[in-house]
């Protein structure tokens, strides 16, 4: 029952609420959808925690989607061995998960130690960076049990990925995580906790980017030709300036 509950209705839950909050804030709060950024506090410690955090972040998520949506019979097929792919899977992900530790520890010293900072830090703060923190830690440490023989060998390409693609089918096969380390199952949900905090806090701020920035139209300047302009109209007695 356990099992089921974990594994088979939380993710679910998780997913709802990722995105009916996602929803309901584009709709009714759709200027409120952003980091809440504090550079104007502090400046220095930012421009170097920042990217290691958000660069970071971006190769650890691309990792997990690669492991978890790609079946090993697929890279078996294409001639990548279980151990090229292992070898290559930990190499990235240690190095794109310490730098995201690294720069959520700087943020997180950022924002405890500059007093301006720590007076813009919402409630919502503590509970997001007690989650993010967690699951990048239990991920690093889920990798290195794993890496160093602790876990007996454990595969997560033979358990928890197919567990995961099969919620996509709405037959979560829950009980091929009976067998997943502890480090791993606390990952994941530290992980699907995240998921459904993101409408509720500054994390909301990845589905605000400037996408139609990009296919706006351009804006054109004309030069000021004295022969072509009109005068103005005199201003009216309230518009004057004295």
């Amino acid at each position: 029952m356990t099992d089921l509950l974990l594994w088979g209705v939380l993710p679910y839950v998780s997913i709802a609420l990722l995105i009916s909050g996602t929803v309901w804030r584009a709709r009714y709060d759709r200027f409120g959808r952003t980091s809440h950024s504090s550079q104007l506090h502090e400046s220095r410690l930012l421009r170097i925690g920042s990217p290691l955090f958000h660069f970071g972040m971006l190769f650890v998520v691309l990792g997990h989607v690669v492991g978890l949506l790609v079946p090993q019979r697929w890279t078996d097929a294409v001639g990548v061995s279980d151990h090229t792919y292992h070898l290559v899977a930990v190499g990235t992900g240690a190095v794109a998960g310490a730098a995201a530790v690294a720069g959520v520890g700087i943020l997180l010293h950022r924002r405890l130690t500059v007093p301006a900072v720590r007076r813009a830090t919402l409630r919502s703060d503590h509970l997001m960076y007690t989650f993010l923190l967690g699951a990048i830690v239990l991920g690093l440490l889920a990798t290195i049990l794993n890496s160093t023989g602790a876990t007996d060998g454990y595969n997560y390409r033979e358990g928890i990925s197919p567990c995961f693609r099969s919620l996509f089918t709405f037959s979560p096969d829950y009980q091929l995580m009976a067998g997943a380390p502890l480090a791993f199952k606390l990952h994941i949900l530290f992980g699907f906790t995240l998921f459904a905090l993101i409408p509720y806090s500054r994390l909301v701020h990845m589905f605000s980017a400037p996408v139609r920035y990009v296919f706006r139209p351009f804006v054109v300047y004309r030069s000021r030709d004295p022969k072509r302009l009109t005068p103005r109209p005199e201003r009216r007695g309230w518009e004057r300036v004295r």
